[in-house]
């Protein structure tokens, strides 16, 4: 990238920030993935997906909403990436991906829950 000039130099070069900064696109991505988590109710549902492995029934029983409601919740999540199932018979189960995406956005949440929801 040429040296980018600024339209007010206030002393702080910044060529070296913006040859680090990652593409727009990749932004979006991570944009994109925090959007599954601006729902409350999704929210809860990938929580306990990160503590347990459960059915669609289950799951809304546990979170007080019908399987329908869940089940869009559910297909949103295993888009992103964020989950994933597995099929026994007629029962399909839903746990929380087993990667580094998953688990780091499992930790903000708790850590997230301590800050903003100290009990």
């Amino acid at each position: 990238m040429p040296d980018h000039s600024l339209p007010h130099d206030h002393g702080q070069p910044v060529e070296h920030e913006l040859r680090q900064m990652p593409a727009a696109e990749h932004f979006q991505t991570v944009a994109d993935l925090f959007k599954q988590l601006g729902d409350g109710s999704r929210l809860r549902i990938f929580w306990l997906l990160c503590h347990c492995e459960e059915c669609v029934i289950n799951l809304s029983s546990m979170v007080d909403m019908s399987s329908p409601a869940v089940s869009h919740h559910l297909r949103q999540l295993k888009g992103a990436g964020l989950i994933v199932s597995r099929r026994d018979g007629k029962e399909v189960y839903y746990r929380a991906a087993d990667t580094d995406q998953a688990r780091l956005l499992h930790r903000m949440i708790e850590q997230m829950m301590k800050i903003a929801c100290p009990f």
